[in-house]
């Protein structure tokens, strides 16, 4: 069964795919890190009764040599005849590609790298027909990136690091750097940073790194009046642009701003919102009114809970008073 974290493994490598150069040169794999890499179909399958399929397929335009195809596999433990496969899908993609094809696993424990890597042969009575050399890149030859500087420097690394010692004790200072890494991404490239940060709360889910992760968000990414970084790009905009508040563009950047992170906080929490709804949300300009649903964002467990009147204050009476 594919879960997220089998699917966050490999999908790193389509989506990020600047992530490979340095996976390359820690496997000792020379690689330009200006290669092209463009998605191949992963279905393999030849008969019906039998339906195979790589997890990644990308074909790799080196700028120093020929292209070639690297199939990624996620494997989170050892799986008798999974061998046999990998050599399929090997033979498979290089009679249909007519290219060299590299085969690479990532592993999130030592003992799964340490099968992984093989070599898997096919022969009998002393003779080999066919060998396969997966590279294996996991805990124990990916690098622990703890310091928020290295970390911003190769942020896909680093989220795979984080995502391949999940299990390990490092995986907390992991998190941290890449935190603090995301926090100053967040002022000049939002767009990346919200990749981040929601990837690895959908890949690392309700493992205790994942519920690490979690606080570590809670804490320094989306809750207003805390003074974190992320919050005041979101909901307040840079400090030299709070001093131009009054000017028009930036006060409508606000105003999305907060409707979209209202809408995001809902879908977090799993609170479906009907279409009136979200219209309601994103076409309020009054900055008070969507700091107040914010606020009831948090605990609602209905969309409607955010547009609930206030509770009156009971009037005296002059018979009272």
């Amino acid at each position: 069964m594919v879960t997220s974290a089998h699917e966050g493994m490999h999908r790193i490598f389509q989506e990020r795919p600047e992530i490979l150069a340095p996976v390359f040169g820690v496997l000792g794999v020379p690689l330009s890190a200006k290669a092209t890499v463009d998605a191949v179909a992963t279905d393999v399958t030849e008969t019906r009764p039998l339906e195979r399929r790589v997890d990644t397929v990308l074909r790799i335009g080196p700028s120093d040599g020929e292209d070639f195809l690297l199939a990624i596999e996620s494997q989170s433990k050892r799986v008798p005849g999974k061998e046999a496969s990998w050599a399929y899908y090997v033979a498979y993609l290089q009679a249909k590609y007519r290219l060299p094809v590299l085969l690479l696993v990532v592993c999130q424990d030592g003992a799964t790298a340490k099968w992984a890597a093989g070599p898997f042969d096919c022969g009998t009575r002393g003779w080999t027909a066919q060998r396969t050399y997966p590279l294996v890149a996991g805990p124990d030859n990916l690098p622990v990136i703890t310091d928020a500087r290295t970390a911003a420097k190769n942020l896909p690394l680093a989220v795979l690091s984080a995502l391949a010692h999940a299990r390990s004790a490092d995986c907390g200072a992991i998190l941290k750097a890449i935190s603090s890494a995301l926090q100053e991404l967040q002022e000049t490239d939002p767009d990346t940073a919200g990749y981040f940060f929601d990837f690895l709360e959908i890949n690392l889910g309700d493992t205790p790194a994942g519920k690490k992760w979690k606080e570590i968000m809670s804490f320094v990414s989306y809750f207003p009046g805390r003074g974190t970084v992320r919050e005041t790009a979101y909901l307040e905009g840079k400090a030299e642009g709070k001093a131009e508040g009054k000017a028009e563009g930036k006060a409508e950047g606000k105003v999305e701003d907060r409707a979209s992170l209202i809408l995001r906080v809902l879908e977090k929490h799993g609170t479906p919102v009907t279409e009136d709804a979200r219209e309601r949300i994103t076409s309020c300009t009054d900055l008070d009114t969507l700091a107040l649903w914010f606020d009831r964002s948090l605990t609602a467990a209905t969309v409607e809970d955010l547009f609930a009147e206030d509770p009156e204050v009971p009037r005296s009476t002059p018979e009272e008073a």
